[in-house]
């Protein structure tokens, strides 16, 4: 029976019109209330019965104009909320004050018409008092209804702010959502003890999951504010091994309207979990740089290429330009503009940024303005195996595209590179290294030789979240189909970020260059891969998942650097992101050293093409690789004049010296930085 009333109830909402007619009712209700209790049924004159028509004439009058303006019968009276409660304290207020103003307006004219204070109050507490409890009345009787005919689940809202108290009021009595809150946890010492919204708050200790066993609780809604808290919780691991399931909305200011739908609950994911603060850039600064702008976006079908596209297309550009050789994804780049930003002019090229003509006739169909570099081969253990493709794509891809943007006028050429960059161990890596060399002495050489010349700009930063390649959609995988989740090593750690936070970065790094900068961005603090692998197998709830060690795959670290022991850095207006004081190279040994190096590539031989990067870059050394064996032999000195320092820095070098290198440890690169394939 309970269940059927609980269904009809639900399925049941009073016309706008009802209710006004029921608030009406009860200004009648109050006054001959009032007017009772003062007279009696003996006391009613002609005099008194007059007096008191006109009194609740005027009042019903006046009450339903200012019911109108308030729009207090507008909502559902078993969800009022205390915004309904006080529009009916204004409405009544000002419609009871305006009644009695005219009312002792006609009595000061008409003495004989009297009006007693204390009635008039005594009748206003009343019909608040009506209007309001009756509300409270209504939504308490529908949600012990409701909740008595369907089986609830007991829930405890972590945060006793803002926050939290806007989750717990947005469950209570809404059918969309099978919660009951059973309690709420703080870290706040003043809070524990007491009741909010008619439950206890319990602290954040051991003793909570007794408390939470015996209610039977085995969900958790985290408020936003206390994702960090619950980060930096010691019984984060707790909740895990305890199978309680950890959930979270979105950020107050992003839900308009409150939380409303049982999709605004997600499940808490990693990257809420990983020490590091959000990322704020400058974003007018931003669009005024790109805002009309021809925008070229090689690697444009990757995870990061991609990301850049999207975030390019809200500021307006006059066309973008997407490059990338990979045809599905580029594909899907296709549908996704046409759907997203059909008001963006896109032009898509399947190209490879390593074919010299046809990245030339794209340029002369296009004239990009501003170029976003992203085209790369990125996987470590791979491009160990495969160093001529490395050299060609990587090197080479850079090479064609930079020396296009000086042949085309480009005004900025943004070049994505990587932490594998500082101290490389690996021909990835170094393959990057070149690349910088290659721009940065580029961009020396142009700012020579005077005039309106391209902004080359590089920047560098470690693993982000989600990318192709990254572990944690690996480690997804590996949970989704019962372990074993693979860890190369259990001391690895890497820094994190989101694709869009270095995306974010990289537009913002691109605005403020000037030309020949290194942009290193502040990553946060590292994460160590075997805790982050625990974390994921905890929020998943599967316990039974096993971590297993594979070991140390070719040419990794166990320690990634953003910048090499030489280098220095200083700082920008962003707090995130540093200038790395850089050894520079002169640009005519720099290109032809290269290019000595490309046309080594070509023939296939990886041992001669790793012997020349390691002349070119002699901090390269190898690890838990076979090119460690070239490491011992003595490089040549192609030049006398081929590197210099800043002059704070290290002091004049040569390729090839004997200087002495920090060097890297030995270790595995567990997520590899997503440079999109070109």
């Amino acid at each position: 029976m309970k269940k059927l009333i609980g269904e009809y109830l639900s399925n049941r909402v009073l016309s706008r019109f009802s209710i006004l007619i029921l608030d009406v009712i009860m200004i009648v209700s109050s006054c001959l209330l009032t007017y009772f209790l003062r007279y009696g049924f003996d006391g009613f004159s002609t005099n008194v019965r007059m007096e008191g028509f006109w009194i609740t004439l005027v009042l019903v009058v006046f009450n339903m104009i200012f019911f109108m303006v308030f729009r207090t019968f507008s909502g559902i009276l078993r969800f009022s909320a205390f915004t309904d409660l006080l529009k009916i304290v204004y409405s009544l207020t000002l419609g009871y004050g305006l009644s009695y103003i005219l009312l002792k307006t006609f009595s000061f004219r008409h003495p004989s018409f009297g009006i007693s204070e204390t009635l008039f109050f005594s009748t206003y507490v009343l019909n608040l008092m009506l209007m309001v409890f009756s509300r409270i009345c209504i939504k308490e009787f529908y949600e012990y209804v409701t909740h008595q005919s369907k089986a609830l689940q007991n829930v405890f809202v972590y945060g006793t702010k803002e926050g939290g108290i806007s989750i717990a009021r947005s469950l209570n009595g809404n059918p969309e959502f099978n919660y009951r809150v059973a309690g709420f946890i703080s870290d706040e010492v003043p809070m524990i003890g007491k009741t909010l919204m008619g439950v206890n708050v319990y602290a954040n200790d051991d003793r909570l999951f007794d408390v939470m066993e015996k209610k039977g609780v085995d969900t958790v809604i985290v408020s936003p504010q206390k994702i960090e808290g619950v980060m930096n919780s010691p019984l984060l691991d707790r909740f895990f091994e305890r199978n309680i399931a950890l959930l979270t909305t979105p950020p107050l200011s992003d839900l308009t309207g409150g939380l409303t739908r049982k999709s605004q609950l997600r499940e808490i994911e990693i990257e809420d979990l990983l020490p590091r603060k959000p990322i704020r850039i400058n974003m007018q600064h931003i669009a005024s740089h790109i805002e009309g702008k021809r925008v070229m976006v090689t690697g444009a079908a990757g995870s990061i290429g991609s990301e850049i596209v999207r975030q390019v297309a809200v500021f307006n550009p006059y066309t973008i330009v997407l490059v990338d050789q990979a045809e599905t994804p580029l594909h899907d780049m296709r549908l996704e503009m046409k759907e997203k930003w059909c008001e963006v002019d896109t032009q898509i090229f399947v190209a490879d940024v390593a074919n010299g003509s046809r990245m030339k006739r794209i340029f002369e169909e296009t004239r990009p303005q501003y170029i976003f570099h992203a085209a790369a081969y990125k996987h470590v253990p791979m491009m160990e195996e495969n160093v001529s493709e490395s050299i060609q794509t990587n090197v080479l891809g850079t090479k064609i595209v930079a020396d296009l943007a000086v042949e085309y006028g480009v005004e900025k050429f943004v070049m994505i590179s990587t932490d594998k960059a500082v101290n490389p161990s690996n021909v990835m890596g170094c393959s990057k290294r070149i690349c910088e060399i290659y721009i940065q002495s580029l961009a020396k050489y142009l700012q020579r030789q005077g005039g309106q010349r391209v902004q080359f700009i590089t920047t560098r930063f470690g693993n982000v979240l989600g990318s192709n390649g990254s572990v944690i959609p690996l480690f997804k995988e590996q949970i989704r189909n019962g372990g074993p989740v693979t860890v190369t090593h259990p001391e690895i750690i890497r820094y994190f970020m989101t694709i869009s936070e270095a995306c974010q970065l990289v537009l913002e790094a691109g605005s403020m260059g000037k030309g020949g900068e290194i942009y290193v961005f502040d990553m946060g603090k590292p994460v160590k891969i075997v805790d982050l692998a625990k974390k994921m197998i905890g929020l998943s709830g599967h316990k039974e998942v096993q971590i297993r060690f594979t070991g140390l795959r070719p040419g990794e670290k166990l320690y990634e650097e953003l910048l090499n022991v030489e280098e220095y850095t200083k700082p920008t207006h962003h707090e995130k992101i540093m200038i790395a004081e850089v050894r520079e190279y002169e640009y005519e040994v720099a290109k032809k050293e290269i290019e000595e190096l490309i046309q080594l590539s070509y023939e296939y031989d990886d041992m001669k093409t790793v012997r020349k990067m390691k002349e070119i870059v002699p901090e390269f050394h190898s690890l838990n690789s076979p090119y460690a064996s070239l490491d011992n032999v003595p490089f040549t000195a192609t030049s006398d004049a081929a590197a210099t320092y800043p002059s704070n820095a290290s002091p004049k070098t040569t390729w090839g010296d004997a200087a002495t290198y920090a060097t890297p440890v030995a270790g595995t690169n567990e997520a590899a930085h997503d440079a999109p394939h070109s």
